[in-house]
């Protein structure tokens, strides 16, 4: 460090109080003690004033007065369903008188579980009471061990998640730039969209379907022969019992026929008892 960044160093030193900078010696042979704008200092200003707060150091840090008493009872290895209070109280106002002389407020909640402390150790010192049924009466460390447990249970899940690994903390997420315009972008089909286009094309499908016509050959004279087996032994039969529906339109038309021509050919009598009875078909009867 050469003789005129010292002399910046502590000229800016003392125009912060207001003060003509002293002027720095050609030669310096001592070790800076701080370093201010890059340059070193090697003394500290008369009037420089340090908070009594503006340094602390915690040796053990707490959670709340639950934390202090869980640690104190595991520290020693005391069972926690057989709290030793004497010890743990005494170790425990001995913390809570350290914390008091500098924050008053953080001792606020401490105080308050000593008096607990003290109360519960109070009820253990006085003959028990019987309980109204005549039972065993309830230990005065019941309630605050029940807290205990239940804080510990929690204290320990909490660090088993503070232990798996956290994205920014243990571990950063890989990110791989893509550049977006040398892709195509296509646009996005709805489910709505792809069923209109279906229905318009299974409109066009039945719009140009092929319809194949086939002549079926069908004889009015076998028809005729059909008939009068049907009607071969039997006196009468119902005019609709000679044809068959599952045969299709073109066969009942041709036995229709084939009916009509039996009639003309006088060898079938079509009879009908009256007006919009049922009308029933014989053979006609040949004299011998």
């Amino acid at each position: 460090m050469d003789a005129t960044e010292q002399e910046a160093a502590a000229a800016a030193l003392h125009a912060l109080d207001g003060e003509p900078a002293p002027p720095e010696p050609d030669v310096v042979d001592r070790i800076a003690v701080a370093r201010l704008y890059g340059a070193p200092l090697f003394a500290l200003p008369q009037d420089l004033y340090i908070p009594p707060d503006a340094l602390e150091v915690f040796l053990e840090a707490f959670q709340g007065p639950l934390d202090l008493l869980l640690y104190l009872i595991r520290k020693q290895d005391f069972n926690i369903l057989d709290i030793p209070l004497a010890d743990v109280t005494r170790q425990y106002l001995e913390y809570v008188e350290q914390i008091r002389a500098r924050n008053l407020e953080l001792a606020g909640e401490y105080l308050l579980m000593a008096a607990m402390l003290i109360e519960i150790k109070s009820r253990m010192l006085l003959p028990p009471k019987k309980s109204a049924d005549g039972g065993e009466p309830e230990d005065p460390r019941a309630e605050l061990v029940r807290r205990l447990v239940e804080y510990e249970q929690i204290k320990l899940a909490a660090a088993r998640l503070d232990a798996l690994p956290l994205a920014g903390r243990d571990f950063l997420r890989a990110h791989i730039h893509i550049e977006q315009a040398l892709e195509p972008r296509w646009p996005e089909v709805h489910a709505d969209e792809l069923r209109q286009a279906w229905r318009e094309i299974a409109q066009r499908a039945r719009l140009t379907a092929h319809h194949t016509i086939t002549r079926e050959q069908l004889s009015v004279r076998e028809h005729m022969s059909i008939v009068l087996r049907k009607l071969q032994g039997l006196r009468f039969v119902e005019f609709a019992e000679l044809f068959d529906p599952a045969r299709g339109t073109a066969v009942l038309v041709v036995t229709f026929i084939a009916l009509l021509e039996l009639s003309r050919e006088h060898l079938v009598e079509v009879t009908q008892a009256e007006a919009f009875a049922p009308i029933y078909v014989r053979l006609a009867y040949r004299p011998s």
